[in-house]
């Protein structure tokens, strides 16, 4: 097994009458950002903490590179981890709080630089961290993962807090640390940051794994051969799809989902109708609609519905 990899494999966790976890399973490669997304309560930050030692399972196994935790050498250099941004003393500095960790590791300050210039901190790194924005924070964290250069990193809700120009930077960043070669597992209640970011996805919900695909497979599927069109007669041609055999759902600002016909007869049916169009096309899937569609009978807590939602 590849010194770059994290194994998860049945594991079980409860605590008292409450499972976590129902036999997690699920491998991360090196080389690729691997999204790992869930519910609340799904399993997500009591797997990661199990990985790194912080929690024990019940029964399973979850390894780094062929390893417990516990059975790491220098652990930093194997692995590094965000789980908590504001794990950090207020009233240390930035710099001050790497150079705490290194020293630990056998590291020492010209390391403790060049990971707070990797992350955009070397301005900041010697004012107090208490004053730190929760990006900034996000930033002392990454950096912090990052000391021992390792070749696994578990990054728990890093966007969290990020401004937008935050948001790129953490995007393109993963991907060149995925690019180096490393297993980067990614927990993240941003779909939109992970689609963008990820190139696998693991979808879990009630401790279980419910999806374990690329996100270009996850996205097709909830896709599948629905069709959007764009026209300013909505009325006239949902009645004449309608008529013409398909589904048809209104999907606003101008659009009707479309679906059971393919997109020839679409065309076919609007221009028999004589109601104009100005597109008909393959509905692409967000992966938020793909991760909402896998874990809708997953979700443990769920508000009431609204006034408009009940309708």
């Amino acid at each position: 097994m590849s010194d770059a990899t994290i194994e998860v494999a049945g594991l079980r966790k409860r605590y008292g009458s409450t499972t976590a976890l129902d036999g997690m399973t699920f491998t991360v490669v090196p080389g690729r950002v691997t999204g790992f997304v869930g519910p609340n309560g799904a399993g997500k930050s009591t797997t990661m903490r199990i990985a790194l030692g912080l929690h024990r399972a019940d029964a399973g196994r979850a390894l780094i590179g062929g390893r417990p935790y516990r059975d790491l050498r220098r652990p930093l250099s194997r692995v590094g981890a965000l789980l908590d941004a504001a794990a950090v003393h207020p009233a240390r500095s930035g710099g001050n709080h790497l150079l705490w960790l290194a020293h630990s590791q056998g590291l020492g300050r010209r390391r403790v630089d060049e990971v707070a210039g990797q992350v955009g901190l070397t301005t900041a790194i010697g004012r107090r961290a208490g004053g730190y924005s929760l990006g900034m924070r996000q930033r002392l964290g990454i950096a912090a993962a990052l000391l021992g250069d390792p070749p696994v990193l578990l990054l728990d809700e890093p966007f969290n807090g990020m401004d937008p120009e935050g948001i790129v930077w953490m995007r393109g960043f993963l991907r060149h640390l995925a690019g180096q070669g490393r297993a980067v597992l990614v927990s993240s209640h941003l779909m939109g940051e992970l689609q963008d970011t990820a190139g696998h996805v693991v979808v879990v919900g009630r401790g279980r794994v419910i999806a374990d695909t690329s996100v270009a497979d996850l996205v097709a599927n909830a896709s599948g051969d629905r069709l959007t069109v764009r026209t300013l007669a909505v009325e006239a041609a949902a009645r004449a799809l309608t008529g013409a055999g398909a589904g048809v759902a209104g999907a606003g600002d101008g659009a009707l989902a479309v679906h059971g016909l393919p997109a020839e007869r679409v065309v076919t049916a609007l221009t028999a109708a004589a109601i104009p169009f100005s597109e008909v096309a393959p509905h692409r899937a967000t992966l938020e609609e793909a991760y909402l569609q896998l874990t809708r009978e997953a979700v443990e807590f769920r508000p009431a519905a609204t006034p408009q939602e009940s309708r």
